[in-house]
């Protein structure tokens, strides 16, 4: 019987498809990888903010701040909205809420030496 990871009797495109999966994963783990972006979108798990509000959420530069809301968005996590001269940004999905949530409960369990658990 094959494992749920494995690729044992898998076709070609059912693997390749893996491959895929696997390469936008590493993608989006990457982007998380970055403390002001991690921070960014920290926030925006919590509700929609404009550059200002995400500044000073981040502590980081204004400028900083759109490069990496840039990045995001090219990216296709974050989407954004006008509001009159504002530009408004949220999540695309509530999967990325929950990724940088477990995120940051692996901090807290490594930070407080808590035991493992499932």
């Amino acid at each position: 019987m094959a494992s749920r990871t494995g690729s044992a009797g898998a076709s070609p495109l059912q693997e390749e498809t893996a491959g895929e999966r696997l390469d936008v994963a590493a993608a989006v783990l990457g982007l998380l990888a970055d403390r002001t972006r991690l921070a960014l979108l920290q926030r925006l798990g919590r509700g929609e903010a404009d550059v200002t509000t995400l500044t000073e959420a981040c502590g980081a530069a204004r400028t900083s701040v759109s490069h990496h809301l840039a990045k995001l968005r090219l990216a296709g996590l974050v989407t954004t909205r006008k509001d009159g001269r504002r530009v408004v940004y949220s999540l695309r999905h509530g999967h990325l809420r929950r990724l940088v949530d477990e995120a940051l409960n692996v901090a807290d369990h490594r930070i407080r030496a808590l035991p493992p658990h499932d």
